[in-house]
């Protein structure tokens, strides 16, 4: 009889951890077996392994670029959770560093679990395209390969967020990853484990970083050697105290048998969360906004929300369903949605035509297959994958990432302020030093031409005004803005007020100054119908009484 557990995959590492595009061939199983055995064989490099080690590793052994090393390993070291006043430390001791040596001393402190960092690496082969499967046809969408969509259909799987995914990966490939953490005396003369193979519990403890679950008689939520070392579980999966290790076939037996679906996943999300009216049907249209957020929230998991279909509105929350959650924003269409909270993660997915306010976002922003898009975002990292004709304007610590299949991207400095802001992002640990909005990096070789994205000129750059009263101190855009485009906002702010003289010593009588500003709102409201900011300033018109957005 099975004991009274039950285990999930992890989405945090999925969602926010994964680079989403395909991993190098350096960075497959053979060659992550053969980091393994060398971590554990030399110095300084187990339990723990710090920057430098794993930059010799990385850059010596694995052929990889010396940006794409620390790209992973900053990667993970963002999802460890350290206090938001340990990240505004290590901002404000990178931002301190005049050189590129005094930055690299600097991240020469850092190190992360070994074993867990193996894990991380092996799970970016979710991402990666198998040649064979593309050639039989699996690669493309099929029953077993879609996720549930808002209406409880099928749609195009993102597999970054499909708990099922995760579990499947996780059943598929459960013996190479324990097999990585097994000590190297546990290992048979060809590498591979025995029956007899012993799992230590370090091994186990690094496993919780992808698995954790719950007993049948409690909500709490537990990583995975807590239920793995409950003494109900023991007979499932061959832990002996003696030892103090777990028998291989007996605990990989136990996980496949415990595995379930994620209750707190995007499926259970779509299935069963609480739907929230946050947007409004559009008159002569079919489509209906689709929101929803997960029913179950506990403090061990970051909560979810999912919006899909906002078409032609303004949406704008500040709640505390949004508050450390991971967020994905699907096939909205000309639409200006502000979230302003502070958040976990942001994905943004095949939306057009429409602008994005966000709160600042701890982990990352990932915007994909996505048409002329505004994203306005203070954020820890920005990915960018197969979009067109997009801008961002960003304050983020770490290089924009600029992934495969991007045509005319654009960056600009952030530009505007709400006035819970600073707090916001205290609360996320984000500073605004360092800021490497205008160095994006390009990841992948076929994204290597600089002309897919530019800066944006000073000449076309206005500030954003956030039209909404909130409670809070921030007044002013935080970090301020570069020179170049504070001296074009000072030149048209001395303009305006030129101009506002001479009509105030034009003389002009009372009937011709009546005149004078009809003409002026009538060329005003000819931009705004040119613009299309007309929309905008209509969709901020408060609903009916009858038809308020809820609340969430």
């Amino acid at each position: 009889m099975a004991a009274p557990v039950r285990l999930w995959v992890r989405t945090e590492p999925f969602v926010a951890g994964l680079l989403p595009a395909p991993p190098p061939a350096r960075l497959g199983p053979h060659y992550l077996r053969k980091m393994a055995a060398y971590v554990r064989a030399r110095p300084g490099c187990f339990p723990q392994l710090p920057w430098p080690r794993w930059r010799h590793i990385a850059c010596g052994k694995l052929q990889l670029r010396r940006e794409l090393a620390w790209l992973y390993f900053q990667l993970f070291h963002s999802l460890l959770q350290p206090e938001a006043a340990r990240r505004l430390e290590r901002a404000e001791a990178e931002a301190a560093c005049g050189s590129a040596e005094e930055l690299e001393r600097q991240r020469s402190e850092l190190s992360v679990d070994t074993l867990q960092f193996l894990l991380f690496l092996y799970v970016q082969q979710v991402n990666k395209v198998s040649l064979r499967r593309s050639l039989i046809g699996e690669e493309w969408p099929s029953a077993r390969t879609k996720a549930p969509g808002l209406t409880g259909k099928s749609a195009s799987a993102n597999k970054n967020w499909n708990d099922q995914d995760h579990r499947t990966f996780v059943l598929s490939h459960l013996s190479d990853m324990l097999e990585l953490l097994l000590e190297p005396e546990q290992l048979s003369a060809s590498f591979h484990p025995t029956h007899s193979s012993l799992v230590s519990c370090e091994a186990v403890c690094a496993l919780s970083f992808l698995i954790e679950g719950t007993t049948s008689k409690s909500r709490v939520v537990h990583p995975l050697h807590e239920l793995a070392l409950w003494q109900p579980c023991h007979g499932q999966n061959g832990y002996s105290k003696g030892c103090e290790a777990f028998s291989f076939p007996k605990l990989e037996s136990w996980l496949r048998a415990s595995l379930t679906t994620n209750p707190f996943g995007m499926t259970a999300c779509l299935k069963s969360g609480k739907k929230l009216a946050w947007a409004q049907q559009v008159e002569g249209t079919t489509r209906r906004a689709k929101i929803a957020c997960s029913t179950c929230v506990v403090p061990e998991v970051s909560p979810m929300v999912i919006m899909s279909q906002v078409y032609k509105q303004t949406l704008a929350k500040s709640s505390d369903t949004l508050v450390g959650a991971h967020v994905r924003i699907h096939r909205c269409n000309e639409s200006f949605i502000y979230l302003l909270s502070p958040l976990r993660s942001v994905t943004i997915e095949k939306c057009r035509n429409s602008t994005f306010v966000l709160g600042p976002v701890q982990t990352s922003v990932h915007v994909h297959s996505c048409d002329n898009v505004k994203v306005i975002v203070v954020c820890h990292r920005l990915c960018l994958s197969s979009t067109t004709g997009c801008t961002f304007y960003i304050l983020t610590p770490n290089q924009p990432l600029i992934l495969l299949g991007n045509q005319a991207v654009t960056f600009a400095p952030f530009h505007t302020h709400y006035p819970m802001l600073e707090d916001h992002m205290a609360q996320v640990g984000l500073a605004t030093l360092p800021n490497y909005w205008d160095s994006p990096m390009l990841v992948c070789k076929e994204s290597g031409d600089t002309s897919v994205f530019r800066l944006l000129p000073p000449s076309d750059f206005y500030t954003f005004v956030i039209p909404f009263e909130m409670e809070g101190d921030t007044t002013e855009t935080p970090g301020g803005l570069p020179h170049a485009y504070q001296k074009m906002l000072s030149q048209r702010e001395e303009k305006v007020q030129s101009w506002q003289r001479t009509v105030k010593e034009a003389g002009l009588t009372k009937d011709q100054r009546k005149q004078f500003q009809m003409l002026v709102e009538n060329k005003f409201y000819e931009w705004l119908v040119q613009t299309g900011n007309r929309q905008q300033l209509d969709s901020l018109v408060p609903p009916a009484v009858g038809s308020e957005q809820a609340a969430g």
